[in-house]
């Protein structure tokens, strides 16, 4: 039973969407865009030695959406 609900829920296609609904996704979207983008540009010009970690590898977790970024900005940047 639990299973149907599930798939009910995730097979709201773009049309099904209210007005409000699709404003909300591609806000969110262009936010995670933006953000992304702005921390890849930090990470490109910010010295190692201002990065905990290795900088080759906060490329690659700036791709899981919105956690990557994010964790970049709390944890991988030093003051």
């Amino acid at each position: 039973m639990a299973k149907n609900v599930v798939n009910n829920v995730a097979k709201k296609s773009w049309s099904d969407m209210s007005n409000t609904q699709r404003t909300v996704v591609v806000v969110t979207g262009v936010a995670e865009i933006a953000l992304t983008t702005w921390c890849l540009r930090d990470l490109k010009a910010r010295p190692s030695e201002l990065v905990r970690g290795p900088k080759v590898l906060w490329g690659p977790a700036m791709s899981v959406q919105p956690v990557g970024p994010i964790a970049y900005l709390v944890w991988g940047r030093k003051r």
